[in-house]
């Protein structure tokens, strides 16, 4: 059925929106495949300490994330400008990540950035065709507390950086 051209406009910014979020899952959640299935293949990354393509970001992310003990990402405004086939995408994200030991900067900060991003869709999936993450600010957040997880005695659901985690349950 051929919607028409607002609804269509709907539904692709809804598609690009979603691809976001499954974004930011993959990394929180550090699958991996997940990541790589928001880009098509052979994309380009601009990256704060990366430049080049979509497999050596997806390297880099996958040997430096996991010495941290979490990481959440953010969304807050998001802005999709259709052209046919091709989009470009800004969402501004709140990343933040934490570790052991708290005084350690490099594991315990803050960022506000912005992804620019240029879509492509292919055979009707909109994917990353080309990123650029803009750090407008960090901060770090060294000494700003205990480390406070779930535990076992206030019943929370764990959390984990895996498809161990509650958001991979199967739908019942």
């Amino acid at each position: 059925m051929t919607q028409s051209p607002e609804v269509q406009a709907l539904l692709d910014k809804q598609a690009i929106y979603e691809l976001a979020c499954r974004y930011c899952r993959g990394i929180d959640r550090l699958d991996l495949e997940m990541v790589r299935g928001c880009y098509h293949p052979g994309a380009r990354e601009h990256h704060p300490g990366y430049e080049g393509d979509v497999e050596g970001f997806i390297t880099m992310v996958g040997n430096g994330l996991p010495r941290l003990t979490g990481t959440m990402h953010v969304i807050a405004n998001h802005l999709v400008e259709l052209e046919g086939d091709r989009a470009r995408a800004e969402t501004y994200v709140n990343a933040y990540h934490w570790g052991e030991p708290l005084d350690d900067p490099t594991k315990n900060f803050s960022t506000g950035s912005r992804y620019v991003d240029h879509l492509h869709r292919r055979d009707g999936e909109w994917r990353i065709a080309e990123r650029w993450c803009v750090r407008n600010w960090a901060r770090v957040e060294v000494d700003s507390g205990e480390l406070q997880l779930p535990d076992d005695d206030n019943k929370w659901p764990a959390a984990h950086r895996n498809r161990e985690d509650v958001i991979y349950l199967p739908l019942h």
